[in-house]
């Protein structure tokens, strides 16, 4: 009788042994399964810019990312902050204010000097563009880029008196410093060029 008895008990310390084993993995975030609820309601995750997490990794991710964030004002903490959000290789551009130390003949508002509180994010459009496919609809746009997450962080991050913009621009856009740009001739050589006129006859 009495073996009959620690039968029917040993599953049950067996389960407390093993959930006792596994509150140590638990207790961790990077590894944590069964607390992962409630570290995600201690940290107030998920948040209004990332919104819910797909996968428990991602997850796991998350909770860890905002558990040992120490927050900063830095450009290194920014470009940091977007690269933990799957966004490499962002620069920071800063405009300077017209000061009492400025030049008599400088502007008092350009894109260089007249922004004291404004400063462009620029991010890699590769890293969050969307191409038109043989997949796609026919409503799709044929390219597409920019990140409303990624906005939405470094925005509630930045300064508050501050005016954050973004800027998505490509590795081949001709546009950049020390491309090529493409000769589009000039406004008076408009209609002096030859037309030439496509044969659009039959095929045979």
């Amino acid at each position: 009788m009495q073996g009959q008895v620690l039968d029917g008990l040993a599953a049950a310390y067996e389960r407390q042994t093993v959930d006792a084993t596994a509150l140590l993995v638990d207790a961790f975030p990077v590894t944590t399964t069964q607390l992962l609820p409630e570290w995600e309601v201690s940290l107030a995750l998920p948040d209004a810019c990332t919104g819910p997490a797909v996968g428990l990794a991602e997850r796991r991710r998350r909770v860890v990312s905002k558990l040992v964030d120490t927050g900063g004002q830095s450009g290194a903490y920014y470009i940091g902050l977007a690269g933990s959000l799957g966004f490499p290789g962002c620069t920071i551009t800063e405009y300077a204010a017209f000061t009492a130390g400025s030049g008599c003949s400088d502007p008092l508002n350009t894109a260089d000097t007249g922004w004291p509180h404004a400063w462009r994010f620029n991010v890699p459009v590769q890293a969050g563009a969307v191409s038109f496919t043989a997949t796609s609809g026919c409503d799709e746009a044929l390219r597409g880029w920019g990140s409303a997450v990624l906005e939405c962080v470094i925005r509630r991050a930045a300064p508050a008196h501050t005016a954050v913009l973004f800027g998505y621009r490509a590795d081949e856009d001709w546009l950049r410093d020390g491309g090529h740009a493409e000769d589009w001739g000039l406004l008076d050589q408009i209609g002096s060029q030859p037309e030439i006129v496509e044969d659009w006859s039959a095929l045979a």
